[in-house]
């Protein structure tokens, strides 16, 4: 097994084609930035990836039935559950009315903007007033945000899928607490972070089923030949801790949809 390990997403491109000179015979990715990486860098390697938000739109893959390249592994349906986020937010907090949107625009925005369309289109049916929180340095640009988010008078947060807020989590975590926001996050660490609620795909089994495609590879099958999978597990965990520190109360019919509850 050969590791390597971006903290920066510029370093990207500098790492996949460094395993692609050592000719690994598969090459694992977790996410779309890395997999656009490995993808500009070999077109014979096989690439699995573990999460894409929409491969076909990234251009990953041909389609998700027939990859056509040597891409596949599993979408992870990003977009959408960005509006099902902000639809499991009202139901926690009624009173949300203004939602801020967080994203990160200095990078790669493809999926951070697809998931802005289907907030936009869950915060109409709601009626909510969505506004957008644009980051471009981080962590500098958090704190910032949070005040204008505060200035703008949000009342909650929903911070896009994005790897770039994966690192600095417990900062946006103490952003939300301080300011008294509800924020539903893309990533259960979030929440084990102190974060109030979590809603996406079971990633444990997403990796899991992502071994099998490696396997397959291995064994001789090509990636071509290998339909690209959608998540058939989800998690809704929420902290009750979290909305104790923001005085929110959990209305029960949303506490009995949880599949986790920390306490």
């Amino acid at each position: 097994m050969e590791y390597r390990f971006a903290e920066q997403l510029k370093r990207l491109p500098e790492l996949a084609a460094e395993l692609v000179r050592l000719k690994v015979d598969v090459i694992f990715c977790s996410s779309t930035p890395p997999v656009l990486a490995a993808k500009k860098s070999t077109t014979t390697i096989p690439i699995v990836m573990a999460s894409s938000g929409d491969p076909v739109e990234a251009g990953l893959v041909a389609s998700l039935a027939r990859p056509g390249g040597n891409v596949t592994g599993l979408a992870s349906y990003g977009p959408e559950l960005a509006g099902k986020r902000l639809e499991l937010l009202k139901e926690a907090a009624p009173a949300v009315n203004r939602v801020g949107f967080l994203w990160f625009s200095a990078g790669p925005g493809i999926q951070a903007r697809l998931q802005l369309k289907e907030v936009r289109s869950a915060a109409l049916a709601l009626n909510i007033k969505l506004e957008e929180i644009e980051t471009k340095v981080l962590p500098n640009d958090l704190d910032g945000a949070f005040r204008n988010a505060a200035q703008q008078q949000i009342n909650a947060i929903i911070p896009a899928s994005q790897r770039v807020f994966s690192t600095e989590r417990k900062r946006l975590v103490e952003l939300a607490g301080k300011y008294r926001l509800p924020a539903i996050y893309p990533e259960e660490e979030f929440v084990e972070s102190g974060g109030l609620m979590y809603y996406g795909t079971d990633r444990v089994d997403a990796y899991r089923r992502a071994a099998v495609y490696v396997d397959k590879i291995l064994r001789g099958t090509k990636p071509a030949d290998l339909p690209v999978e959608q998540p058939m597990k989800f998690e809704f965990v929420i902290n009750l801790n979290a909305a104790k520190q923001i005085g929110l109360t959990i209305p029960p019919n949303v506490l009995a949809r949880a599949d986790r509850v920390i306490k």
